[in-house]
């Protein structure tokens, strides 16, 4: 069926390019909507980019968009890093539907079982497989398992894996559900099967905590086959369950609904997302979802590889982080003391208004998501800020990367105000800002979050924050001693003092005079760290001295996953601030210029992957675009009216760090569920907000747009029906820089526009050439 629908739907395509041309002959055009129906979108995507170096969550094939379900094979399943699937690893060793920041579970495998071979299978079931025989594309994975002859398709709903088995003929056909296993970042255990009927499954599997999740998590699921359970057997040992099927001539079809609340509410995912049986059109309906998300920005030009890398970017900006409520709105909130269902407000129809998240930090997400989703996919943005708010009124503070329905303290600062403060600011949150503003208040403040340092959750010491209100900086080390992770002084009183001054353009927003100017004298404190006898900031200890044997470029050592070299330039709020501790914007830029020429020598990357950043070879890079710290700043020279070299040195970061198109090549660092992908998306089309977007009526920067022509669709519901065009007159490799810039026909002054103009909708035409202007 599946290799049907591929020929039909080339047959399609074949039949629209010879009408396409017939009607050309005739002075005639297709409608745009059948135009734009040729173009499949997700058929560009390259899923397997980078799956050398991935970790748990990084790998999606059968998934939604944020999908609770997330099924895949697993090649890898020892510990959150370099598990999950691995490309270069020729063993399947289940398929689990869970892969998400700090989670796992439900991983089964289909098997043929031998006579008087079944209790070996329990610890011996892995088969190998081949990539020659592999099919995977967004929502769908095609795999055969050589060591028993079966052949392996998924896809699924955003709650249900649906699994299709093809056993081979005159086999005793089983599943193994292997509940009871390391999986990724935390062991499962406890984990129940129980058979309801002929055809049905019920059952739970408990993660343990891990350091970064204190609390353990259950999910649930349900599990319905389309043939008789012939029988069930549980090993004593492992505790884990081999469900055998009765044999059939057909595919065994089984499809799995999971949730974090209940048994009845996995129940209730499945007949709300999947009632049919019908495999072949629930993959369609999934590349119709992605396809639909995918096409809001087309882009022509360039090559159909550099088409694909820029697509597949785009797919991994629209995953990684992950729902958690069920269907009816019921989510698991772990934030108290116990355990309870929570219950997210229904719509009119009865829906859930949002949906609630599980997600990595928002650590770097001024510079990707904020942009990216906050211009193309407002919606979504909406959501998150809903869910965000969700965790306030259940905990007590807004998160900075929940896990399981609790907070896990990952990474630093506060990470998420400036993706809210952007949301406000873009018109795309719009109600109970009072509220939004006191609970991002509350983070800044001693209790908040800002005092908590990486998976700090037991103290409120490893932040430092009274050292930063107090003394104007936080110190290295912490006087007090080791209370979590990334206790980098010098970089936390940067990140503090942006955070604060997005906080403070929110406040001016809501007429709190003090407490704007509060806070933006606290913004200045980045001051208290640049040591200008050097030239670079500089952490010191709690008596105000230096660090002794300072190293610009050793990495860490009072710089979070960086250097300093690297993390000087960490003031998106005040760069021309910054330039002049430097002692003037010449000086700065010279200085930077001469960063980018080292780093370009190492591909502007620390090594291909986050593993080898502490690598003597590469962790002393002046400028690294493998990880957040310094990912602004090819545009940092944009604010300092050196155009020209912002428009070159994006353009080779682009060409260097984000053009590898191979499962050994892709980020050359830690994609970070969407955060590396959206930078990659924003640098191709030559867009970028320094602030993260977070003053009134924000402000873009232009870069260097690698397409002839780039088309945004504005969502309807948030913006209008609107398009923002942006086209480039003689592009090229070699002509990178902008010569002329034009809003609707109109001269655009330094490189810049704004927010209220792109959402009028409308064409901004770029003149590129071989030299600078």
């Amino acid at each position: 069926m599946r290799l049907q629908y591929i020929r039909r739907s080339k047959i399609s395509i074949l039949y629209a390019g010879i009408a396409a041309i017939l009607l050309s002959c005739k002075g005639e055009k297709l409608p745009q909507a059948q135009v734009e129906k040729q173009v499949d979108y997700a058929a560009k995507v390259y899923p397997q980019l980078d799956t050398e170096n991935s970790r748990w969550f990084f790998f999606s094939s059968a998934s939604r968009p944020f999908g609770m379900v997330n099924l895949s094979p697993d090649t890898g399943i020892n510990g959150a890093w370099g598990s999950g699937y691995r490309y270069k690893t020729d063993t399947i060793k289940g398929f689990s539907h869970i892969h998400a920041w700090q989670m796992s579970g439900v991983s089964v495998m289909p098997v043929t079982v031998a006579e008087k071979e079944a209790p070996k299978l329990y610890r011996d079931f892995y088969s190998k497989f081949s990539h020659q025989t592999e099919e995977v594309s967004p929502g769908y994975h095609l795999v055969n398992l050589d060591r028993y002859q079966i052949k392996v398709a998924l896809t699924s709903t955003k709650r249900v894996g649906f699994h299709s088995y093809t056993f081979p003929k005159n086999k005793k056909a089983a599943i193994l559900f292997n509940l009871n296993t390391l999986l990724g970042p935390c062991k499962n255990f406890g984990g129940v099967l129980d058979k309801i009927n002929a055809k049905e499954l019920t059952g739970k599997v408990v993660m343990e905590p891990t350091f970064r999740r204190p609390k353990p998590v259950t999910v649930y699921f349900k599990a319905l086959l389309n043939t008789e359970i012939s029988s069930i057997d549980k090993d004593k040992e492992t505790g884990n369950y081999l469900v055998y099927v009765k044999e059939t001539g057909a595919k065994v079809l089984m499809k799995i609904a999971i949730s974090y609340t209940s048994i009845d509410n996995a129940t209730y995912n499945l007949n709300q997302e999947l009632p049919g049986w019908d495999f072949d059109a629930i993959v369609q309906q999934s590349k119709k979802e992605w396809n639909g998300l995918l096409s809001r920005i087309a882009v022509k030009g360039g090559s159909e590889q550099v088409q694909r890398r820029f697509y597949t970017d785009l797919w991994h900006a629209l995953q990684g982080r992950r729902i958690i409520n069920d269907a009816n709105g019921a989510y698991p909130d772990n934030t108290g003391a116990t355990f309870r269902i929570g219950q997210i407000p229904l719509d009119n129809n009865g829906k859930p208004k949002f949906n609630h998240f599980n997600s990595d930090s928002f650590w770097g997400a001024q510079w990707t998501l904020n942009t990216l989703w906050g211009l193309v996919y407002p919606e979504i943005m909406k959501d998150f800020v809903n869910s965000l708010m969700q965790y306030y009124k259940d905990g007590g503070l807004i998160p900075r990367g929940p896990s399981g329905g609790n907070y896990t303290y990952v990474m630093t600062g506060a990470s998420t105000t400036p993706f809210i403060v952007t949301a406000i600011q873009k018109g795309i949150v719009t109600e109970d800002l009072e509220g939004i503003y006191k609970a991002l208040k509350k983070n800044h403040m001693l209790g908040g979050i800002m005092e908590k340092a990486g998976y700090e959750h037991k103290t409120n010491l490893g932040g430092g924050l009274k050292y930063y209100i107090n003394n104007g900086y936080v110190p290295y080390p912490i006087p007090e001693g080791k209370f979590g992770g990334h206790q980098d002084g010098a970089s936390l009183t940067m990140e503090y003092a942006y955070q604060d001054w997005t906080l403070a353009q929110l406040a001016k927003k809501l007429n709190h005079t003090d407490d704007y100017n509060y806070f933006m004298n606290r913004s200045k404190n980045y001051k208290n760290v640049f040591d200008s006898q050097v030239g670079w900031m500089r952490p010191k200890d709690v008596a105000g001295v230096w660090k002794i044997d300072f190293d610009p470029y050793q990495v860490e050592n009072g710089f979070i996953e960086s250097n300093a070299a690297q993390s000087t330039w960490f003031v998106p709020h005040d760069i021309k601030g910054l330039a002049s501790l430097m002692g003037g914007e010449k000086n700065a830029i010279e200085k930077l210029n001469k960063q980018f020429v080292e780093a370009e020598k190492l591909g502007f990357t620390a090594g291909n992957s986050h593993a080898q950043e502490l690598h003597p070879e590469y962790r002393s890079i002046p400028i690294n675009y493998g990880n957040q710290p310094s990912i602004q700043t090819a545009f940092v020279f944009n604010q300092l009216g050196r155009h020209d070299l912002t428009q070159y040195w994006s353009r080779k970061v682009v060409d260097k760090a984000f053009s590898g198109f191979s499962p050994g090549k892709g980020y050359n660092g830690d994609e970070d569920q969407g955060l590396m992908g959206s930078l990659s998306v924003l640098m191709k089309i030559g867009l970028f907000q320094m602030n993260g977007g977070t003053e009134a009526n924000p402000e873009y920067q232009i870069g260097s747009p690698i397409f002839d022509e780039i088309v945004i669709k504005l969502n309807s519901v948030t913006f209008g029906e609107k398009k923002l065009t942006i086209k480039t007159k003689n592009n090229s490799d070699a002509n990178v820089y902008v010569r002329d810039v034009q809003w609707n026909k109109q001269p655009v002054k330094n490189y810049t526009i704004r927010q209220s103009d792109l959402l009028k909708g409308g064409e901004l035409q770029l003149e590129m050439a071989n030299q600078p202007k």
